[in-house]
C-alpha cells in the first residue's frame, strides 16, 4: 500500500519558502503520495506551490476543521484526503528511504510507529536541546516531530482534539486510548533540521508548557530550582554527574551513539537548568489562564489526559468500557 506523507505547513514571509525542503519534498513523491496542507500567507503559499512542482498535492486546510492549533488543523484535514497508511512529519524532518521502509514494514504489526530524531546538523543550541532528548530516551522516550500511522485508529470527525499544544501526544493518546498499538522505536534514527536560534529562544516557554501534559515529570521539574538553590559543592557536583550519566544512559540505549555525539551527554545539566525555570513560567502561564503562544494562538490545554480520552473511546464504542 502507497502511503501519504503528509505534510502539515505554514508560513508567514514570501522569504522563508524552502529550496532544501522542495527538493526534500519531490524525492519522497517517487515513493509516497506527497500531500501538504498549506497554510502560508497567499504569497508563500503561491511560491511553495511554484518550488514543489506537479509531484506534489497541495491544498489548504478545510474550514470546517478549523481548530485552534493550526498544525492539528492541517493534520486533520491530510487525513481527510489521506490514505490509511499516513506519515506525518513536520517541516524540518528528513527521512531517508531505509528508514521510512522500515517505519512501514512496523506498521504490520501496530497502529503507530513512534521514531527517534536527532538534529543534522548538530549546531550549538541543537547540541543543547539533545540534552532533553538524551534524559527523555534514559527514562522513557523522546517525542519526535514525526510518526508513522494507521488513519483507521483514529476516530473518524474530529480525529484528536485540535486545541491541544501538545498535539503528538494528544494524537498518540487517542490511538491508545481507542486500542490502537503505538510501537516506540528508540533505534529508528530520522534526521530533523535544527531551528534558527531565534526559533530555539522562542520554543522555549512552549515546550515547558507541554509537560503540564505529564504531571509526574512538571512536578519533578519545578523541584529542581528550589532543591538546587539549596545544594552547595559536592552536593551539586554529584547531581551534575548523575545528571550527565543518565544522559549517557539514553545516549547508548538502542544504539544511539551511532546519531548522538559524546559530547551531547554533557549539555543535559545545562537543558536541566533551562527548563527548572521554563516550567515555572509554563506553570505561572497556566495558573493565569493566559497559555502557551503557538502559532499565533494561545492555548490553555497542553493534553488531555489518557483516562478522559479512555473514557470517550468508551462511550464511542472504540473499545470496551
Amino acid at each position: 500500500m502507497r502511503p501519504t506523507y503528509l505534510l502539515p505547513l505554514r508560513r508567514e514571509i514570501a522569504e522563508q519558502a524552502d529550496g532544501e525542503l522542495a527538493r526534500y519534498v519531490r524525492d519522497l513523491a517517487g515513493s509516497c503520495d506527497v500531500l501538504v496542507v498549506d497554510g502560508s500567507t497567499p504569497a508563500v503559499a503561491q511560491a511553495n506551490a511554484a518550488a514543489f512542482g506537479s509531484t506534489v498535492t497541495l491544498i489548504t486546510p478545510a474550514e470546517d476543521l478549523r481548530c485552534a492549533n493550526g498544525k492539528t488543523w492541517g493534520v486533520h484535514t491530510g487525513l481527510r484526503h489521506g490514505g490509511e497508511v499516513v506519515v506525518i512529519a513536520d517541516d524540518d524532518v528528513r527521512w531517508d528511504p531505509a528508514a521510512l521502509a522500515r517505519a512501514l514494514a512496523m506498521l504490520d504489526s501496530c497502529d503507530l510507529v513512534l521514531p527517534q530524531n536527532y538534529f543534522s546538523p548538530l549546531v550549538w543550541h541543537a547540541a543543547w536541546d539533545t540534552g532533553r532528548t538524551l534524559l527523555n530516551r534514559a527514562v522513557a522516550h523522546d517525542w519526535p516531530g514525526t510518526l508513522v500511522l494507521r488513519s483507521s485508529a483514529l476516530p473518524e470527525t474530529p480525529p484528536y482534539r485540535g486545541d491541544a499544544l501538545f498535539e503528538n501526544c494528544e494524537l498518540l493518546r487517542t490511538v491508545r486510548a481507542d486500542g490502537g498499538r503505538v510501537r516506540v522505536a528508540g533505534d529508528l534514527f530520522v534526521a530533523r533540521r535544527p531551528p534558527s536560534v531565534r526559533q530555539f529562544l522562542s520554543q522555549r516557554p512552549r515546550q515547558a508548557y507541554d509537560d503540564l501534559s505529564q504531571p509526574a515529570r512538571m512536578t519533578l521539574m519545578l523541584l529542581v530550582l528550589p532543591v538546587a538553590l539549596r545544594v552547595r559543592g559536592r552536593g551539586l557536583a554529584l547531581a551534575i554527574a548523575v545528571c550527565v550519566a543518565v544522559a549517557e544512559t539514553g545516549r547508548r540505549r538502542h544504539r544511539g551513539g551511532h546519531v548522538f555525539p559524546w559530547y551531547t551527554s554533557l549539555c543535559a545539566p545545562l537543558w536541566m537548568c533551562e527548563r527548572s525555570l521554563t516550567a515555572w513560567w509554563a506553570m505561572w502561564l497556566r495558573i493565569s489562564g493566559r497559555g502557551a503562544m503557538y502559532g499565533g494562538r494561545r492555548l490553555l490545554l497542553a493534553a488531555t489526559p489518557g483516562r478522559v480520552l479512555r473514557r470517550r473511546a468508551a462511550t464511542r464504542g472504540r473499545r470496551p468500557a
